[in-house]
């Protein structure tokens, strides 16, 4: 099992409801940790481009969570095309910071 980042949850709590976290960071330490291809030796800073594409496909979706994460176990390569992360390793980095952006803008109002 492969704990999650400050910044995954960060993402979870962001686009999950409350009632729906707990379940959310479970199914990515357990199901999108090390039993995914070629992540047997990674950290959980280097699972986040794998974790913030199936957050961001699911769109705060339960069952498009476990689509993201079954895809994600077949072939991450396409989890990242299907993302928009395939062509930049850094566009994680920055659909995390807008969505960090986004959300501490609408808080503030």
């Amino acid at each position: 099992m492969i704990a999650l980042s400050d910044r995954t949850i960060e993402i979870v709590n962001a686009l999950f409801r409350e009632e729906q976290r707990d379940e959310v960071v479970e199914l990515l330490k357990i199901e999108c940790a090390e039993n995914i291809p070629f992540c047997e030796d990674h950290d959980k800073f280097q699972m986040e481009r794998i974790r913030f594409s199936v957050l961001k496909l699911s769109e705060g979706g339960m069952d498009e969570l476990i689509q993201a994460i079954e895809l994600a176990q077949v072939d991450w390569r396409d989890l990242f095309m299907a993302a928009g992360f395939g062509h930049d390793p850094e566009a994680h980095n920055r659909w995390a910071s807008q969505l960090r952006k986004s959300n501490l803008t609408i808080a503030s109002r």
